[in-house]
């Protein structure tokens, strides 16, 4: 038997309550809430009313059904408010495809310096040359440019989107997340951590968003993961390479590294687009649910 108050953990024994909301029996009692949003804001504040509740509109604006399975409870952490993630999902989905656009021309352009460098260790020394190996050379610099604005505006877009799924998250199930809400920005940029915590910070949210009666694998969060921490590593050894790189053999090699890098940096673009709209569709439809009512 499913608690009747979170709707995510099994009930005790003989009872109707999971043993962590028996625990917490003060926030049956609605907390001190931050105050509401405007009207209109599109948000909708952690305690009754909630959208989806009779006579009322559905969550986003759309009709809700209460105790529709894998719908959730009223929330008990203050300060979380259901808001929609439609619109900064997409966004992110976007900026996320123009990181692996601009991966695509790195990919042409490291291969336009494969040409040369070949040439270069083979003792090729044909006409022209000189000027297709400064061709390259300018070439790589305008990807590099390129892809740092696609990377910058990539992470401030999908942070926004990533906090505002993790508070909904919080309000869909309050006890799941192993990681405070500060960490869903915090975890990206504190060094050794965020090799695993964004991950966990994922995950925590994939469980809170899918039905209750219907879990959703992990599997695409964490092919996404893997592939993420591969690019890094990569993109981090082709860097060294290049960087190191005297003769043209050096240069040939540290191109094949660097075209890979950026192979690999599209497929975790892609998945992480992927990982995106599923986990803003994942909300959306549980929010479309509406509340479960709760327990008497």
């Amino acid at each position: 038997m499913i608690c009747a108050r979170c709707q995510h953990f099994a009930a005790a024994p003989g009872g109707t309550l999971c043993t962590r909301c028996a625990a917490a029996p003060a926030q049956d009692a609605a907390p001190a809430q931050d105050a509401a949003p405007a009207e209109g804001a599109g948000a909708y504040p952690g305690g009754a009313p909630y959208p989806g509740g009779p006579g009322t509109a559905g969550a986003f604006g759309a009709p809700g059904a209460v105790g529709a399975p894998g719908a959730f409870h009223a929330p008990v952490a203050p300060g979380a408010w259901l808001r929609p993630p439609g619109v900064l999902g997409r966004a992110a989905a976007v900026v996320l495809g123009l990181v692996a656009a601009t991966d695509l021309f790195a990919v042409w352009v490291d291969l336009t310096m494969y040409d040369v460098a070949d040439d270069l260790a083979s003792g090729t020394y044909g006409a022209g040359l000189s000027g297709r190996a400064d061709h390259a050379d300018r070439l790589n610099a305008a990807a590099g440019v390129v892809q740092t604005v696609a990377l910058l505006v990539s992470v401030i877009v999908f942070l926004c989107w990533f906090h505002r799924v993790r508070v909904n998250a919080e309000v869909f199930n309050p006890f799941g997340h192993s990681k405070k809400r500060g960490w869903a920005i915090g975890a990206w940029f504190t060094p050794v951590v965020n090799l695993w915590f964004p991950r966990r910070i994922t995950l925590d949210i994939w469980d809170a968003s899918a039905p209750a009666d219907r879990p959703r694998s992990h599997r695409l969060v964490n092919a996404w993961w893997a592939v993420w921490i591969v690019s890094l590593l990569a993109d981090r050894a082709a860097f060294t390479a290049y960087r190191r790189a005297d003769t043209g053999r050096e240069l040939r090699d540290a191109a094949q590294q660097m075209v890979f890098a950026d192979a690999v940096e599209i497929v975790a673009a892609v998945l992480a687009v992927l990982v995106v709209l599923r986990l803003t569709r994942m909300q959306d439809e549980k929010a479309l649910r509406g509340p479960v009512p709760a327990a008497a």
